[in-house]
């Protein structure tokens, strides 16, 4: 997909592998000069950032908890030093329990409530917040929020990550709406299950592998390509009267919800 970003400056959150890595990459591809950002893995966040060097185009890696006020504070002040603004921000960093720890809620831990909501819902506020100030300042720009399908149906024994990315879902739609007259555009997009979930390559789980695709119409996984394309279309002018909006990007899953 071909799109104009040329000029643009983006800030990918979450931006060291997977649906953050295949954005960034995409938007450079498109023109745009990327900051990078991960926490986990710096190494991880720094090879993206020379990888879209080596398409031309110029980029930084800031490490930064998206949960925690002054390192987001810190993220936008660099990226603001290195390019003078901010275009687009993309709030994709996020966490979720591992299949061991999803449990009903009577069991669910607290600690595991706390993270991920810091990180999914909190993230989002935080670094939206840092972005529209900045954006006001310039005259406009675009903020595009990852949430997923578990914020538009319920998941079994992941509360806190159904919760955080339904909130990611309403707060989308509210900033939307506050931001609108400073020529701010706030949209989300929905994953569904995607190629990087384990039990699509562990011979051991074809069981777990085959009831999640008799959920999926297309009887396949999303690639993270397919998310990029779609926020290079938030991104771009092609989606100029588009705002307050969530596209679900899931095989269809959503259009034929079973007991899950």
């Amino acid at each position: 997909m071909k799109v104009n970003l040329e000029g643009n400056v983006a800030l990918v959150t979450g931006s060291g592998r997977g649906i953050g890595r295949a954005i960034a990459l995409s938007f450079a591809e498109n023109g745009a000069n990327v900051v990078v950002n991960c926490y986990a893995n710096e190494s991880q966040g720094m090879g993206v950032a020379k990888e879209i060097e080596k398409l031309g185009r110029r980029s930084i890696f800031v490490k930064a908890d998206v949960g925690n006020t002054e390192q987001v504070s810190e993220m936008m002040r660099q990226a603001i030093k290195a390019f003078g603004r901010i275009d687009i921000l993309v709030n994709n960093a996020g966490v979720n329990v591992e299949p061991e720890g999803r449990v009903p809620i009577q069991d669910f831990r607290e600690t595991d409530w706390d993270r991920i909501i810091n990180v999914d819902l909190k993230g989002v506020f935080l670094c939206s917040k840092a972005a529209a100030q900045q954006m006001i300042k310039q005259g406009g720009g675009k903020i595009i929020n990852i949430s997923s399908i578990a914020g538009v149906m319920p998941l079994q024994r992941q509360c806190a990550f159904v919760a955080a990315k339904a909130g990611v879902i309403n707060f989308t739609r509210a900033i939307a709406l506050e931001l609108a007259q400073y020529n701010i555009r706030v949209n989300a997009i929905a994953p569904g299950s995607m190629e990087n979930v384990r039990w699509y390559h562990d011979p051991n789980q074809k069981m777990i592998a085959d009831s999640v695709l008799a959920h999926i119409p297309l009887k396949r996984p999303g690639k993270f390509e397919e998310i990029a394309n779609v926020a290079l279309f938030l991104a771009s002018d092609n989606s100029s009267y588009i705002t307050g909006t969530t596209i679900i990007v899931d095989g269809g899953w959503t259009g034929c919800i079973r007991d899950w």
